[in-house]
């Protein structure tokens, strides 16, 4: 019942005007906090991830007691190991940003005509947020719209594209997507696996909704206005171009550093932004700069820019899912189980098809968030690393939220940016988001049963 409010009170959270920090917080700790009640008093009980039951009138009560204490600390440590990786790299890109690095991706377009300009963000959308996630690649390609075109109501059908190219790109990227950062970090895929597995779907995913678009009118003829991406109040810096490359290259380095090392994602992470920060306290953003405005680029002033009410609201939704896997609900063939392990069991013997499964929670994630629902699949399954299945997850979660302008932190971000109508996006880009889905996932299919 908690999980269910909480989880409405997120997704509605724009007509509630209520953070959805607060009730994914409330939801994690509340559920938690009823479990322990109901396990001090005997009446659950609880199972770890190696399949052991705790109930403390089964055994020693100091015994269990601690292996419920133990088991939360699974739980808080799995989610820290997400939140610290996207702490560092949400950190890095600031970095970037207060350098004005992106200002050197922005002045590079030039091009007067409409589908030019179309398939040139479209590109850089995909490529970026591969790289620096789908979230902050969408920021940066609609804060540029404004500087190429004057009129909002033609600035919005680019402003919605980007939104599909940005989720597409993040799809098959380990750090490109909130969600194949915990399935990345969770070992559920490789950075090898997904990025061999998910780019032919991804891509087509992002092509084919463009290639469509590019015939529309809305994209026929030239910008209408000249384009002039010189703005003096966002001139490049010294420091521009070296802290550009410098921080992409950190974030791009993070799988290589886990494949030499073997060491875990977030440590990755932190050891790039350990070198970024390093970097950004030496170069000089301009000639003859005094104390006082060197403070003006420096990580203190990157580290308060940074959103950690979505850090929080990642906490309360992994806590909030790891409550629901701990809780013992049933049993299968004897075997008492946590809840999602029930609920996959049951849902497998409603529709026996994973494949069917997983293309239904991409029609979700476009009205659910996809990190609650990805969290929960994982707490369900138990397939191996590198299954097919945890990439069509990847892949399905990471895309299908395109298909309504709420649907994704990408088109939630371009959304309130460019005020873009729900019923609009809806009558107009819908669609175009549907057929890109379902190309990239046919496309999965036929190379999982019919090439792999």
């Amino acid at each position: 019942m908690f999980f269910v409010a909480g989880y409405l009170l997120i997704t509605i959270e724009h007509k509630v005007k209520l953070d959805k920090a607060v009730s994914a917080l409330l939801m994690g700790t509340l559920l938690w906090a009823l479990i322990a009640l109901g396990f001090n008093q005997g009446w659950v009980s609880v199972i770890d991830s190696y399949g052991e039951i705790f109930n403390v009138f089964q055994g020693d009560k100091v015994s269990h007691n601690h292996g419920f204490q133990k088991n939360l600390m699974h739980h808080f440590s799995k989610a820290g190991e997400i939140l610290f990786f996207l702490i560092g790299a949400m950190t890095i890109v600031e970095i970037i940003d207060l350098h004005r690095g992106f200002d050197i991706i922005k002045n590079s377009i030039t091009t007067k005509s409409k589908v030019g300009l179309l398939w040139k963000l479209g590109v850089l959308a995909f490529l970026l947020s591969a790289i620096i996630d789908n979230l902050t690649a969408t920021i940066i390609l609609v804060s540029l719209l404004r500087k190429l075109i004057p009129h909002i109501k033609f600035r919005a059908w680019y402003a919605a594209m980007i939104v599909i190219a940005a989720n597409a790109g993040g799809a098959w990227s380990p750090i490109g997507d909130v969600t194949t950062t915990m399935l990345w970090i969770d070992k559920k895929v490789t950075a090898v696996g997904l990025m061999e597995y998910v780019i032919l779907p991804s891509v087509l995913c992002f092509v084919v909704p463009y290639f469509i678009a590019s015939k529309m009118k809305a994209f026929k003829g030239e910008v209408p206005r000249k384009i002039n991406v010189v703005d003096e109040k966002s001139e490049r810096l010294l420091s521009s171009k070296k802290m550009l490359w410098v921080g992409l290259s950190a974030i791009a380095f993070v799988p290589v550093f886990k494949g030499i090392t073997g060491l875990p994602p977030y440590l990755a992470m932190m050891f790039s932004l350990g070198v970024v920060w390093l970097v950004s306290e030496y170069v000089k953003p301009e000639k003859n700069i005094s104390r006082k405005d060197r403070h003006q680029y420096s990580t203190h002033k990157a580290l308060s820019k940074i959103e950690f009410s979505s850090i929080l609201f990642f906490l309360g939704i992994l806590m909030a899912v790891s409550a629901l896997e701990t809780l013992v609900f049933g049993s299968i063939n004897g075997t008492p189980v946590g809840t999602l392990r029930y609920a996959a069991e049951s849902l497998s013997g409603t529709i026996p098809n994973m494949d069917i499964v997983v293309v239904i929670l991409g029609g979700l994630s476009a009205i659910l968030d996809n990190v609650p629902l990805v969290a929960a699949t994982m707490a369900m399954y138990d397939f191996p690393v590198d299954s097919s299945v945890w990439h069509f997850i990847a892949y399905s979660a990471g895309t299908g939220g395109s298909m309504l302008i709420i649907g994704s932190a990408a088109g939630v971000a371009a959304m309130g940016m460019e005020k873009i109508n729900f019923i609009w996006y809806l009558k107009n880009i819908t669609w175009l988001a549907f057929i890109g889905f379902i190309s990239g996932a046919l496309c999965f299919i036929l190379i999982e049963h019919f090439i792999r």
